[in-house]
């Protein structure tokens, strides 16, 4: 799936002069937690969310006491840009950017590894240089719920352990474990030992993830220490 097949198209958005007050009264009311700014060419400027929005001197939690470490490993320009952040008073002062965004093509894997790697929510989705959309963690979860059921898989014994093998050649935490399958009328015995009791829990999910699989018996050992 691509970031076009789960994205909201109708997205909520604000221009850089927004007030402050208004961008978080309209959150609050259509109920998001965080909205694209965009210029008068629909050309996105940043994002302002909950977190741009919660140390404001109206409710008096702008000020932070910052330690002697933080005093030293910041300077003037990174407190005097803090300070506009939290006492700004509309979109253009108070968001962040750049605004990290992906194309419709955007592979969901992608999407993930992006809003992981930012530690972000939301993801504006940009063609030719404009908004045309937006992916958000809660519509990874409904892509998550809405997915259509598989019917289950009918493999040959023989067929089905080697799908295993080979799904397992594939994974690196995999690599340290010595593992031997095989497969009793569609039930998975792996003989061999582990690692670690992670390592164990690791192969067991991943055996059961395989099509046609209807069970797992694990007969793993632990490695002796060497």
């Amino acid at each position: 799936m691509k970031a076009a097949d789960i994205m909201v198209k109708d997205v909520v958005t604000v221009g850089p002069e927004a007030p402050v007050m208004d961008i978080a009264a309209l959150m609050l009311e259509r109920r998001i937690s965080g909205l694209p700014v965009v210029d008068g060419g629909g050309r996105i400027l940043g994002i302002v969310s909950e977190g741009d929005l919660i140390r404001r001197p109206e409710i008096d939690t702008d000020r932070v006491k910052l330690g002697w470490l933080r005093l030293l490993l910041t300077d003037d320009k990174s407190r005097a840009r803090d300070f506009v952040k939290h006492h700004g008073r509309t979109a253009r002062e108070v968001m962040t950017q750049p605004a990290h965004s992906v194309a419709p093509d955007t592979p969901l894997g992608e999407v993930v590894r992006l809003m992981e790697r930012h530690h972000i929510k939301r993801l504006p989705v940009v063609e030719r240089g404009k908004l045309v959309g937006l992916v958000t963690r809660t519509d990874l979860l409904l892509a998550l719920v809405s997915r259509p059921v598989v019917p289950p898989v009918a493999l040959k014994d023989e067929e089905l352990r080697a799908r295993i093998d080979a799904m397992l050649r594939e994974e690196d935490w995999a690599s340290s474990a010595t593992v031997h399958v095989q497969v009793e009328k569609g039930v998975a015995l792996l003989w061999g030992t582990v690692e670690s009791e992670e390592q164990r829990e690791a192969l067991l999910v991943a055996v059961r993830g395989v099509p046609g699989v209807k069970d797992v018996q694990p007969h793993l050992g632990r490695t002796l220490p060497g």
